[in-house]
């Protein structure tokens, strides 16, 4: 089983930038295509970026398209997510997931979760 945690979170203004991070635990990290997701209180846990295992193709939220950057490095068991550019609205916790699907956008794709970080972008 891969189990994930997530960090780089923090507060930035708005137009600032931050990368997160998520590393996995287990042997098989390799193997997963891996999403990074994120709440807002009060809303549902929405999809930002995915990333493939295979082939390194990504696909994105459109609200993020051309200010975010998914990346991983599988020799060091990571995924990242580059946040240029960042707005108030996206402020939320980030979380990562995995998942043997590829693209996979909704949240009932993922298999398991990591605990989340904060994101909170003043305007």
């Amino acid at each position: 089983q891969v189990q994930l945690v997530e960090s780089g979170g923090g507060l930035v203004q708005a137009g600032g930038s931050l990368r997160l991070s998520c590393a996995a635990s287990g042997r098989t990290f390799s193997s997963y295509n891996m999403g990074w997701f994120r709440q807002a209180p009060g809303k549902e846990r929405d999809f930002v970026a995915t990333i493939n295992a295979r082939t390194g193709s990504t696909w994105y939220a459109d609200s993020v398209k051309g200010r975010f950057t998914i990346s991983r490095d599988n020799a060091k068991n990571t995924v990242a997510l580059q946040m240029n550019n960042l707005k108030a609205e996206d402020t939320a916790v980030y979380y990562c997931a995995f998942t043997v699907r590829y693209p996979a956008l909704s949240p009932q794709s993922y298999d398991s979760w990591g605990q989340g970080t904060q994101v909170t972008v003043s305007s």
